[in-house]
């Protein structure tokens, strides 16, 4: 075999890039300067929007609703009102959290990055025990400090809100989702007709309705089949909802996964000795989820997204807070919505596109072709 070559500098240079990528066809360089022209026509717009003529202190819609010195904007338009979201930032975060008991749900979430980063970078050992106390201990300690009881003040759950609401939801509906979905996924390619009967009427329930039925049902109609005087949560009911809705979406890319592995793997399992549940465990399913990575990011983008329904049930997530206090009358100016749907949408977007890099650094990481 002979020694790799260095690149040809035509293609290892920033020129032999563009050349290659961007202008590498007449019809290549026709784009390429379309696009150009488009950006160079909408971002100085967007760009002095957004930062030079935005409004960045205040305390009422005053600074937002007049034109800033040198401004070009038409009569009544400023630029981006982000002296909006620096006063209401606290109720995005919290909601109507208590002012002075906001530690609590501050301390929650360093607790929560401090045993998920350990757990999500490879080479850190004791990923088990990381484990245990993430998906077992730290839920019960969260709960304790974010409610109350046992020595703190409760704090009920109509009272949560903002991004805070949204981040629980997902935790819980990503981690009560990937296990239960993969259950299902083998429930339902079971042998067992009963087994397989429950778990296929189950998923094609669940995902043949939308998640603001389940939502509306587990709210409403849910107390309707409770003994008298018996209550649940609404909260507690909005998170049993969409970790069920999202069971049953992941027990579909799990099954796809499972489908894909070759049928000798199950084959030289047998010819081992190996029981069904080793089998599964040691051979079937490390190549399985290995296979549905991008799917199964893809379901937890979804849910994290999907959480903002919750509004339609009387709970305020960061969407759902956002709007919220666009009805307030200190704050009412023809650029306010819009500034706080910016700061809500790039919240979203910062957290999918995280989920979404990780995923891609796992997919290389698991990676176990031999590439020449």
């Amino acid at each position: 075999m002979l020694d790799p070559r260095p690149a040809p500098i035509s293609q290892g240079t920033v020129s032999g890039w563009i050349r290659a990528n961007l202008l590498a066809t007449p019809k290549d360089t026709v784009l390429t300067i379309v696009a150009l022209a488009l950006l160079l026509w909408t971002i100085p717009g967007i760009l002095n929007w957004l930062f030079i003529q935005a409004s960045w202190v205040g305390s009422d819609r005053s600074v937002c609703a007049t034109i800033p010195q040198g401004g070009i904007q038409p009569e009544g338009w400023s630029g981006a009102c982000w002296a909006f979201v620096e006063e209401r930032f606290g109720q995005f975060m919290f909601g109507r959290y208590p002012l002075d008991e906001r530690w609590r749900p501050i301390l929650v979430a360093v607790l929560f990055v401090a045993l998920l980063v350990p757990l999500l970078i490879p080479k850190l050992p004791r990923k088990g025990l990381n484990a245990l106390l993430l998906f077992v201990i730290f839920p019960f300690v969260a709960f304790w400090l974010l409610h109350g009881g046992l020595g703190l003040e409760r704090v009920e759950t109509t009272l949560w809100g903002g991004l805070m609401v949204t981040l629980i939801l997902s935790f819980v509906g990503i981690a009560v989702s990937l296990p239960l979905g993969i259950l299902l996924a083998l429930g339902r390619r079971s042998n067992l007709p009963v087994i397989k009967f429950l778990c296929v009427t189950f998923i094609e329930v669940v995902r043949g309705v939308p998640l603001i039925t389940v939502l509306f049902m587990a709210n409403v109609m849910l107390p309707l089949f409770l003994p008298t005087g018996w209550t649940i949560d609404n909260f507690l009911r909005a998170l049993v909802g969409v970790a069920l809705f999202a069971s049953a979406y992941m027990a579909e890319v799990i099954r796809g996964g499972l489908q894909a592995i070759p049928k000798g793997q199950y084959e030289g399992a047998d010819s081992l000795g190996l029981s069904y549940w080793q089998t599964t465990q040691l051979i079937i399913l490390p190549q399985a989820i290995k296979l549905v990575i991008p799917g199964i990011v893809n379901t937890f983008i979804g849910l994290f997204k999907d959480t903002s329904l919750v509004s339609i049930i009387g709970m305020f997530d960061l969407l759902g807070i956002v709007q919220l206090n666009f009805r307030d009358a200190n704050w009412i100016t023809p650029v306010t919505p819009i500034t706080g749907l910016i700061f809500a949408g790039f919240i979203f977007w910062l957290f999918c596109f995280g989920m979404s890099r990780y995923s891609a650094f796992m997919e290389r990481h698991l990676d176990t072709g031999h590439k020449r």
